[in-house]
């Protein structure tokens, strides 16, 4: 079974030779070296798939910023070819015959550099007085052809529908990879490719049509990777990049989950009743915004139908805040950090999921003092060396990475956050701050060291690195996180934290960003039970969908600019209903298919039925969002609580904020190990904050839910961090 293997493959390598050679009995050893094998031959086309995509968007990247250069310097080419066309002009006036004239446009033509360079002068300028930057693609991708086609050799992508004329396309590409002719006389169906590609491609001469070897390779090589991407394409033997087809729930087994499913979530079990549902919601919505817009003094529509929302003012802070706080810094007991973690561990046992891949016992003395080390080490950035180096007495550096690679994976670390949090949730302080039921989501940039497989240049933060993607609570505790490259839109992601979360605290409400939304995000979300809350840079460019093509508001009219396809949700609600219930199931991740259901896959009938309904939910959103105070000031409160942990988070990693490990897995454990330190803080913090409010009530201090609901256990003034680091486990 696929999780067998997974285990297994996962157990080989914490072993090392010698531990190999000590496993009673070669079934046992081989069957842990096959599925090492199997899942390591996976993660490698994963990674070749990966690099494939990285390449060709580099490419991609490096032809338009190869336009935008050439659109600043085009204006001198543009005066001289003008120049030249003035003297041509001034030629054919005085000129006496046409053979005479055509000896004087020789003469200019050869004056200025010849017909070869002022040809390329006109295609430059062309190119850029059109955006085009197609021409500019080849340059970028000549140096680095032959490992894209030794990539590709290896991945031998297939066609995940009838549509071969790609691949087809490819063979022709691949045929004539050697060749050096620059025009080919062959025929191919561009038929995959836009207008604007096959006019790039197709040449016309007087010797007869031909196609443009270079041009059609990088068409070709760049629509591959749009392919892949969508899932158009598929790779045998991948995991990231299957057929994700192939990993739904027939229909007939989810037939028989489908009915229990709505009803559980309150949703129709019909594609019609759904329309009817959703029409009749997003009615009310727009009728009460309409009835309410005369006493909303905050929202305005302009003569463009655009509307415009008043700053909300500032929230009150409430009396005696700042003495109250001085009090419970004042009170708060100064602790270590190993201490703290030690606390955490005294109270949530959570080490007991650390230990060797075969689940005995770990045959290490002091085996709790010295995961609580790793702990430390690894979540503090410190890493193996520095914390042996500061902790001579207790461990080594040998000792230390043993334990991380041995002992301690990312589905321990997340089963220890589990304990920890569930410890934090028995509190009753953490109630004031938020009641678990909604989530933030959020990136924030994490450097790393060049070269790496996942790490690239984040254009927002200006550094190399990857992103950190956390799910917090809005009690402030974290719930999940997961390492994803720059450059992914975070909204591809936002589900897979809740689905992923197995605390006691399950929200089914998400905060985020401009990032962390989109069309079909919000009509995925929406059939999964979540509600989506977003904090929207952009929300006034949304378009607002009506409910029926014919139904008017005295009012908000002006802001309906599109009505939404019913018949499109109601015909593909049995394909999206397959796609939840697989997701439900965990034969698939949202991730995944978010990632293929992209918008290079507008023509993909999953795609433009999620956005359909997505439109559908963002508009009820955007409605509630614009006619509701209370709903704008409780998104932006929440989504500061995701800011103030990554400040937090910040002052966990004091080894460094660089992660130096290549190793995506390591990369993973090592934020895991982060989230692990700061909520074993914010538990020891939840503890000490709740004696010192209880000893400041019984001594005559004013206490207040509302003074006491402005604290955060994200303190830290009273932490030590630094010293020579001693554990007395007594």
């Amino acid at each position: 079974p696929h999780t067998k293997i997974r285990q297994f493959a996962a157990e080989a390598p914490a072993h090392e030779i010698g531990d190999m050679r000590g496993i009673r009995g070669h079934a046992r050893r081989h069957t842990l070296l096959l599925c090492l094998l199997q899942r390591t031959r996976a993660a490698t086309r994963d990674e070749l798939a990966l690099m494939f995509l990285r390449r060709m968007r580099r490419i991609r990247k490096a032809a338009k910023d190869r336009l935008l250069t050439l659109q600043e310097q085009h204006r001198e080419l543009e005066a001289a070819l003008i120049a030249v066309l003035g003297r041509v002009i001034s030629s054919a006036k005085s000129a006496a015959s046409d053979r005479c004239l055509g000896r004087q446009v020789r003469d200019i033509l050869t004056d200025q550099g010849g017909i070869e360079v002022l040809g390329a002068h006109y295609e430059t300028v062309s190119a850029c007085l059109r955006n085009n930057e197609l021409p500019f693609l080849w340059p970028a991708h000549a140096p680095k052809r032959a490992v894209l086609f030794q990539a590709l050799e290896q991945l031998e992508p297939e066609a995940a529908t009838q549509d071969r004329r790609l691949l087809d396309a490819f063979d022709v590409v691949r045929a004539n990879r050697h060749t050096r002719r620059d025009e080919l006389a062959v025929e191919v169906d561009l038929g995959f490719a836009s207008q604007r590609w096959q006019t790039f491609v197709r040449k016309r001469t007087k010797a007869g049509d031909h196609v443009d070897r270079r041009a059609l390779e990088v068409c070709v090589l760049v629509h591959l990777a749009d392919a892949l991407e969508c899932g158009d394409l598929y790779v045998a033997g991948s995991e990231a990049y299957a057929d994700y087809r192939a990993q739904l729930l027939p229909w007939d087994r989810c037939q028989a989950r489908v009915h229990d499913y709505c009803r559980a979530l309150g949703l129709p079990s019909n594609g019609r009743d759904l329309v009817d549902s959703l029409q009749e919601h997003l009615g009310h919505a727009a009728a009460d915004t309409d009835a309410a817009f005369p006493d909303n003094t905050e929202l305005s529509i302009d003569r463009q139908g655009k509307p415009h929302l008043k700053q909300l003012g500032r929230t009150p802070l409430p009396a005696g805040l700042h003495a109250f706080e001085q009090e419970i810094r004042r009170r708060m007991p100064e602790r270590d950090l190993l201490d703290i973690l030690k606390r955490a561990e005294h109270w949530a046992s959570y080490t007991r999921h650390f230990g060797p891949p075969s689940g005995m016992e770990p045959k290490l003395s002091q085996a709790v003092k010295r995961y609580l080390f790793t702990v430390f080490g690894y979540g503090c950035n410190l890493g193996a060396s520095q914390t042996a180096r500061h902790a001579p007495d207790a461990v080594n550096r040998q000792t230390l990475r043993r334990i991380n690679s041995q002992h301690i994976n990312t589905a321990k670390l997340e089963a220890a956050m589990v304990d920890v949090i569930g410890e934090y949730g028995r509190f009753a302080l953490p109630e004031l701050w938020g009641d678990g039921r909604a989530a933030i989501a959020d990136g924030t940039h994490i450097p790393l060291r060049e070269n790496n497989l996942l790490g690239e240049r984040h254009i927002r933060y200006g550094g190399y690195g990857g992103i950190a993607y956390h799910h917090i609570a809005n009690n402030y505790i974290a719930l999940f996180t997961s390492f994803i490259p720059c450059g992914v839109w975070e909204a591809v992601h936002i589900l897979d934290g809740l689905l992923r979360n197995r605390s006691d605290i399950q929200p089914d409400t998400v905060h985020a960003d401009t990032h962390g939304q989109s069309e079909t995000v919000f009509g995925l979300a929406y059939l999964m039970g979540i509600q989506l809350m977003p904090r929207m840079r952009n929300w006034d460019d949304v378009a607002f969908y009506r409910p029926h093509e014919t139904t008017a508001y005295e009012h908000i009219d002006a802001l309906f600019t599109r009505d939404v396809d019913w018949t499109l949700i109601e015909t593909h609600w049995q394909d999206m209903m397959q796609v939840v219930l697989s997701i439900q199931a965990g034969t698939v991740l949202p991730s995944m298919l978010l990632r293929k259901l992209g918008n290079h896959n507008r023509k993909n009938r999953l795609f433009r039925a999620f956005r359909e309904l997505g439109r559908v939910a963002r508009t009820r959103f955007l409605l509630r969002y614009i006619s509701v105070p209370e709903v704008r000031r409780g998104i932006r409160a929440e989504t500061t609580k995701i800011e103030a942990f990554n400040d937090f988070l910040d002052w966990v990693a004091f080894g460094g904020p660089t992660i130096k490990s290549g190793d995506p897995v390591e990369q993973e454990k090592q934020l895991k190990y982060m989230n692990l330190v700061a909520n074993a803080i914010m538990l020891s913090n939840v503890a000490d904050l709740t004696d010192v409010v209880v000893d400041m009530a019984e001594h005559g201090h004013q206490v207040t839910p509302e003074l006491v609901a402005r604290l955060s256990p994200y303190t830290r003034e009273h932490i030590r961090r630094f010293g020579r680091y001693i554990l007395d486990m007594d």
